[in-house]
């Protein structure tokens, strides 16, 4: 590509009166010409801001890529975008996905916009991001914010998420103090940065990576390494040499390149919302991957990343280990080496040289912590469209298991009753949560890791068969069966459950069925009244009436399409 081919010089290279009237404004901010005249312009999408600790650092890290940019003989703007901090977002961050990628995309088509640095990291920026800059397909690079460091308690290393969780969990059943929970408190996130336990974060810009839209080992860095800025100013040099190449997202984002990232996320141990963003991600690409994908890749790689919440370590071991880039080499033969990436190599190439440092970290192949992937795709009766279980993170003991069902009719319903002493629940009973799916939540938030009713905790139960049409947080565990789809919102089988039905899970058979007679599900589904809908005006309304299921990646309709030209 030549400067007057770049998109920007659509608006700044002309001698009309557009021309002279946006370079004007470019003068009026105090750029000179030399600045832009010939140059790429380079957007960078920042999700930075004040209450989203993950990001918090993401304002300093705009000026590494700032300098890069200009080092590269390219022209950067900052452009602020949605933050979507997992934390603090109600009623679900996951409603502000497809809001953020729509943003994004609308950004960059509207200005003069010749390439773009992606700055994410918690939960659905990453997918969010990259779903918005595949739709535009002018040349994209992502730049991942890092896990956070390890925290420390009474001198363990303890994961954000997964091990706050278990403390809770001993909380509830009275073998931990207040003091020590408060203590709990200071000490597990320590500095700015995403999870770093393989929860939903970690496992996202792992898959960014591993579609080659990262920079090699850019994935998990943490947050605060020197490594990190420097990370950012090479992502800053290497977009520039992006649009001078015309690299775009459908040149990158291949079929074969999904199955990577598949093959990957099982072999982390990954979160189950993987399966959703990818999905959503891949059409944005006009490439189809279903549930099917996943199951079939999972039967086959085995997953060796030592990670809480199914492993030992965290984040932070794992990049010292060799991260992603040690991780794929060991399963290299499990993927499509000849993938091209952000860097202008394929797969194969950037992964030649990498080494694991420490095996206990990253695992060989020939001694993994499962044979599978750990994630399956279940079908039956319950979820005729498909359910997902992390087996990886299950009780083995649950994954054929036959029980009643004990029935919450929404999240309400479940807070008022699942610590009542006078509820009817044992150990063997199936606990069953409706309205939590992309619509009856809304926006599928993540509630489905039921807590087990306190009077069971005290007996010493600590897991559960539990089934709900809600996701689960990466750094979540236990016996969770998730995204069962069609949702009870809109009168899938979920919706039809009552308390004292017998649900079975078989796990190697791949069923999930509610064991009542054929015509009585037909009396019940006659009987179903539909809900009244959550919003009737705004953004909510929009994404009700567009969303997608759960095996679709409740993106919106309108947008699930390929590329326009830019």
């Amino acid at each position: 590509m030549i400067p007057n081919q770049l998109r920007s010089a659509k608006w700044l290279a002309g001698d009309d009166f557009a021309g002279v009237n946006h370079r004007s404004r470019l003068k009026q901010a105090g750029y000179r010409k030399q600045d832009f005249a010939g140059k790429p312009v380079i957007a960078i999408i920042n999700t930075w801001s004040e209450i989203n600790p993950c990001h918090f650092h993401l304002r300093e890290r705009a000026d590494f890529v700032k300098r890069g940019v200009w080092q590269a003989g390219g022209m950067p703007v900052e452009i602020p975008a949605l933050t979507i901090t997992e934390t603090f977002m109600k009623p679900s961050p996951m409603l502000y996905r497809n809001l953020l990628a729509m943003q994004t995309e609308e950004a960059l088509r509207s200005m003069p916009i010749d390439g773009v640095v992606l700055m994410g990291g918690c939960d659905k920026t990453t997918p969010g991001l990259l779903m918005g800059a595949f739709s535009m397909n002018i040349p994209a690079i992502y730049f991942p914010a890092g896990p956070m460091l390890r925290g420390n308690w009474k001198g363990q290393a303890i994961g954000s998420g997964t091990d706050i969780r278990k403390f809770w969990t001993e909380r509830c059943a009275g073998a931990l103090s207040l003091d020590d929970w408060h203590s709990v408190e200071d000490g597990i996130a320590r500095s700015p940065g995403f999870c770093m336990t393989m929860g939903t974060a970690s496992t996202m810009t792992a898959m960014a990576e591993a579609l080659g839209f990262t920079l090699p080992g850019a994935s998990s860095i943490p947050a605060v390494d020197s490594a990190h800025p420097r990370m950012a100013a090479d992502c800053g040099s290497r977009i520039v040499e992006m649009v001078w190449r015309d690299l775009l997202p459908s040149e990158i984002g291949t079929k074969e390149a999904f199955e990577n990232a598949i093959t990957v996320d099982m072999a982390l141990g990954g979160s189950t919302n993987a399966i959703i963003h990818l999905v959503a991600m891949a059409a944005r690409l006009g490439v189809s991957i279903s549930l099917d994908d996943f199951d079939r890749i999972s039967g086959r790689t085995p997953m060796i990343a030592n990670i809480r919440p199914s492993g030992e370590y965290l984040m932070e071991d794992f990049y010292y280990a060799g991260g992603l880039p040690a991780l794929m080499h060991e399963i290299s033969s499990h993927l499509n080496l000849n993938c091209l990436t952000v860097n202008g190599k394929s797969v194969g190439e950037n992964i030649a040289g990498a080494a694991v440092i420490k095996p206990d970290v990253i695992r060989p192949m020939s001694n993994p912590l499962s044979p599978t992937g750990g994630t399956v795709i279940l079908r039956g009766t319950l979820a005729p469209d498909g359910a997902v279980l992390k087996t990886s993170a299950a009780s083995p003991a649950l994954l054929r298991h036959t029980g009643p069902a004990v029935v919450f009719e929404n999240l309400a319903d479940m807070e008022a009753r699942v610590n009542d002493p006078a509820l009817n629940v044992t150990a063997d009973s199936v606990l069953v949560l409706k309205s939590a799916g992309p619509q009856g939540g809304p926006g599928m938030p993540e509630w489905g890791m039921l807590p087990i009713p306190e009077k069971l905790l005290k007996e010493g139960v600590r897991d559960m068969l539990r089934i709900s049409d809600a996701r689960m947080s990466g750094t979540a565990y236990g016996t969770c069966v998730l995204h069962v789809s069609p949702e009870s919102h809109i009168g899938g089988p979920l919706a039809l459950v009552k308390d004292g039905d017998l649900i079975s899970l078989d796990a190697e058979a791949r069923t999930l069925n509610l064991d009542i007679p054929a015509a009585e599900m037909e009396a019940r589904r006659a009987a179903w009244i539909p809900p009244t809908p959550h919003y009737t005006r705004g953004y909510g309304s929009l994404y009700l009436d567009h969303v997608t299921q759960a095996d679709k990646g409740c993106d919106f309709v309108f947008l699930s399409a390929e590329p326009e030209p830019s």
